[in-house]
């Protein structure tokens, strides 16, 4: 149950976007950028990303939804975000992205464990300062994102085909609506 009158129709993130909409445009522009923007990470590896600390964080509503759109999105599609999820080591996804993982799972513990190890190994395997930055900002936003539906305790449907809706239409539409 919300701690908050929400829209019961509406689950996660909706109901709060719903509710406070002056707060929704910024947050679902900052999504749009991050997830969406032009970068030399895909659209399927940015979500996946989300989709990995959301995990890590136990929010099943960001989970789901993320989940949903990075199998949309992502070569390999549900096998791949359920491996990363399982684990980065044996996800069948590049040494590139495995570092970033690595990068934005201790972003979700603290920014202080992201480590200049973790830095130097995510370098050595071609990522940019950009995809450095843009990682740890998805990292922290995601954070962020998880903590905004946990703490008002949104209704997160137990329903996968409700997450697989919500994930076509992210995959489809976006953030910016």
């Amino acid at each position: 149950m919300p701690h908050i009158p929400l829209d019961p129709q509406l689950p996660g993130i909706s109901a709060l976007f719903a509710y406070r909409p002056e707060t929704a445009a910024p947050l679902g522009q900052l999504a749009e950028v991050l997830l969406r923007g032009p970068n030399s990470l895909t659209v399927g590896e940015r979500e996946l990303i989300a989709t990995v600390v959301s995990n890590g964080n136990e929010c099943r509503f960001c989970t789901g939804s993320h989940a949903a759109a990075a199998a949309e999105t992502i070569d390999g599609g549900r096998a791949v975000v359920d491996a990363a999820c399982g684990g980065i080591d044996d996800a069948p996804v590049s040494a590139k992205l495995k570092a970033l993982l690595r990068i934005a799972l201790a972003v979700r513990e603290t920014g202080r464990a992201v480590t200049e190890e973790l830095i130097a190994a995510a370098r050595a395997e071609g990522a940019t300062d950009v995809e450095l930055h843009d990682t740890v900002l998805i990292a922290a936003s995601f954070c962020l994102f998880n903590r905004y539906v946990d703490g008002l305790a949104t209704v997160a449907p137990d329903d996968q085909a409700v997450y697989d809706q919500i994930g076509k239409r992210l995959a489809a539409e976006g953030y910016a609506r």
